[in-house]
Formats: C-alpha cells, structure tokens, sequence
C-alpha cells in the first residue's frame, strides 16, 4: 500500500466503483450527430471471424424440414413455450431474425455486437439453443442486422455513414463507407431493408426536404443503383418491400403511402391511411393469389401509429374493385381506403408490425410499455384472447421474430433476453 495515499487514490475511493449501466434502446436515438459521423479514420481496425464451416466441424446445422401447413383458428391458439436463448446480452436487442433455411436466430443490440444461436429442439442436444458465434464491431452500436435470403452473408449498420457485411463461408467482414454521389442524402446506414429477392438493398435516407429518401443499393456490387423519393411532411416513417420485390409501400410520418414500383420507377398509387396520427411502422403479409397485381401480391397491409391503432388492409379487396372499372388509367387503390379492421388494443406507439411467413397471424407490439404484444388471427383480423396472460414474461419489447415454417416464436426484450415458444394450432 501506498504512503502516503495519492490524490488520485483519494478520489477514486470516494467515488466508487463505476456502475454498469445495460445499454437501453433509446441509447440509440440519443446518440449525437458527433456520434454519427464517425468516420472510417476513426480505429478501423481489420475485422474477421471464424468461417461457419470451421466452427461446424463434428457435426453440420440440419436444414429446416417443411413445415405441415396447418390452418389456425382464431380466438384461441395453441402455443406451447420452449427453451429461452440461453445467453443474456448486454443491452436491448433491436434485431432479431430467423435465418431463412438454416436452425440459426441471429441478435444485436447497442453492445456493438451480433450473436447467432443454434436452434436446437430439446434432446439429444447437451445444451437448449446453444450460443455458434458472435461478431463484436467497436464502437458501433448496431440498429440493424438481417441475413441475406440467398447467400451465407449478413449485413450489419448502425448510426454511422458505413455499414459491414460479414461472409459467413469465408468469415471475411468487409466495410462499406459511402454511397458514392449520395454522401449528403445518406449520412446514415442505421436503417435497411433486404429485397426477398436478394438483389437490392434500400436504406431510408437522411435528407427530409419537402420528404423523404430512399437510396437502392444492389446487394451483390453494394453499388448505388436507383433512389426513391416521396412527399411526406417530417419524411419516412418505415417502408416494406413487396413479395415479389417489384416494388415497395412507404408510409410517410402523415399517414399518406405511395407505392413505389421499381421496375417503372414511379409512384404507381398514393393513399392515406384513416386516422393517421403520427405514424410509426408499416408491414405487408400473406399472398393476394395475383401474380400480375400492379401492387405486388402481399394480401394484407398493415399499418401502426404513434396512438397505438392498427389498421389492418385486405389489398385484395383492392384489387377486385378496380379489375371492375373500366378506367385503365385508374389507382389499383383507392386513395381514401377503409380498412378491414382497427385495433385499439395497444394504447403506446406501436414499434413492431411482423406478419407470419404463412400470413395467418401479425404480432404487433410497443416498446414502450410492459408487455405490450398481441397476436391476430389472420383472416378474420381478430386478436386471440388466451395469449399473452398476465404471467407471460415479455417485458419490454425490443424484437420479434417468427420461424420460416410460421411454427416458432422469437420475442426479444429492453433487458438482453430472448424468449421462445412453439405455435402448435
């Protein structure tokens, strides 16, 4: 021991020891334009990882089986909870997704680091949905991370000007520092969207003048490609590709969406969404049957606001009504459409809207309050009484994401937990 103690000494015991504080999702919406401009000078140190198929060697992931489709009922439905994703992360985990063949749920949050999972099914496994892999990028703490639909990559962003693309075949992680020609429009990566094709990439731009942007990368050159661009007081609220990726629906934050057909490159209809106030997320799900439809072939459109309403779209109705006009140069919409049903069962902004891949059932959710999360039956639009319960451990939601087969359940939490349950019937 020192004699006689130093200053320095005397402060730090006075002080304490320095309390870890998890890292909360409105870390993220905190962070400073300083924080956003981070640049690539700043410790870009080379990053890599192990190839999967290294890290697999004894004993290989097993594709997905098909899963037996099964039509559920509404009102009540059979779900059974099976093993949490046994590790605990560090912070809130915005992003979370199940990858589309393989047994994998991938995980990120503002640690500044992605985490892929093994999904096990109980026995023989030794231990329930083991941790395969993780990625730790500094000082980014990640928004967005989604797996490519066709080839072993994923793509990660944050609220900085590059984004990173992590190969899992060859483990090989590369940066991506600018939309070249769009640097001014495109200050941040933090908000992306796939194509279900896998060719292109849209990021949500940041540039709001008289709108909003969003600039298409395509996702094998990661070279800028095409930009949309809307009308919308306040700019873009959230997008959604179109099945067929031929096109996207934009909602901007004053309920108006355009439908954005990317073949054409125009608007090919613009309508409001009934008692828009501030809205907040958009998604599309279910399969209209019309392969030739000028909106894309998504059944349903549903639509979440900052009052904590879900309006619901059926756009095949859509379709019907104006395959019997005979004005060719008539919307597919109509610009004022009444929707299927609205929900008023969340009373805080809604902050997820997921479809299941079968279309029969849409989560909604908010983060901003406890156990916040309902579950639709799909086609009647209703919401199924038995589940969550009072004891069902949700807390606050942070990610949702359903199984390829519609049969698994992934909920993720402000407090690094992701919980897991079966949809039987």
């Amino acid at each position: 021991m020192l004699n006689p103690v130093p200053d320095w000494a005397v402060d730090a015991a006075q002080k304490g020891p320095r309390k870890k504080r998890r890292l909360s999702y409105d870390d993220l919406d905190a962070e400073s334009d300083e924080d956003m401009d981070m640049d690539e000078e700043e410790g870009d140190d080379q990053i890599s990882a192990e190839p999967l198929s290294k890290l697999l060697q004894g004993g290989g992931l097993v594709r997905r089986t098909e899963t037996k489709k099964r039509k559920l009922r509404p009102e009540v439905i059979d779900i059974q909870r099976t093993k949490d994703i046994g590790t605990t992360q560090p912070s809130a985990i915005t992003s979370l997704q199940y990858h589309p063949e393989l047994p994998l749920l991938l995980s990120s949050g503002p640690s500044s680091t992605l985490y892929l999972h093994h999904i096990v099914a109980s026995p023989p496994a030794p231990e329930a949905n083991p941790l395969l892999t993780s990625l730790h990028i500094r000082k980014t703490p990640l928004t967005t991370t989604a797996f490519h639909p066709n080839d072993p990559r994923i793509f990660l962003s944050a609220r900085r000007r590059y984004f990173h693309v992590w190969n899992l075949e060859t483990g090989k992680v590369e940066k991506i520092a600018r939309v070249y020609g769009h640097q001014h429009e495109q200050r941040s990566m933090e908000r992306f969207k796939l194509s279900p094709d896998g060719r292109s990439m849209a990021l949500i731009g940041s540039a709001r003048k008289g709108g909003g942007v969003i600039n298409i990368l395509d996702a094998y050159t990661l070279q800028w490609a095409s930009q949309v661009r809307v009308e919308s007081n306040n700019g873009i609220a959230d997008f959604a590709w179109w099945r067929d990726s031929r096109g996207m629906s934009i909602a901007g934050k004053n309920g108006e969406v355009t439908e954005w057909n990317m073949d054409e490159q125009r608007a090919v209809a613009r309508w409001q969404d009934e008692g828009a106030v501030g809205t907040t997320t958009i998604t599309l799900g279910g399969d209209n049957g019309n392969a030739g439809s000028p909106i894309g072939k998504d059944r349903w459109v549903a639509v979440g606001s900052s009052s904590g309403v879900v309006n619901i779209y059926d756009r095949r109705a859509w379709l019907v009504a104006s395959a019997s006009t005979t004005d060719a140069l008539a919307s597919p919409i109509p610009s004022a459409p009444k929707p299927t049903r609205a929900l008023d069962n969340l009373t805080t902004p809604i902050s997820h809207l997921v479809f299941s891949p079968d279309g029969q059932m849409l989560v909604m959710a908010s983060r901003w309050k406890k156990d916040a999360l309902r579950i639709v039956h799909l086609p009647t639009c209703t919401v199924f009484k038995n589940w969550p319960t009072s004891n069902t451990p949700l807390g606050r939601i942070t990610g949702v994401a359903f199984a390829p087969g519609s049969d698994g359940l992934a909920v993720a939490n402000e407090q690094g937990k992701i919980r897991c349950w079966e949809v039987r019937a």
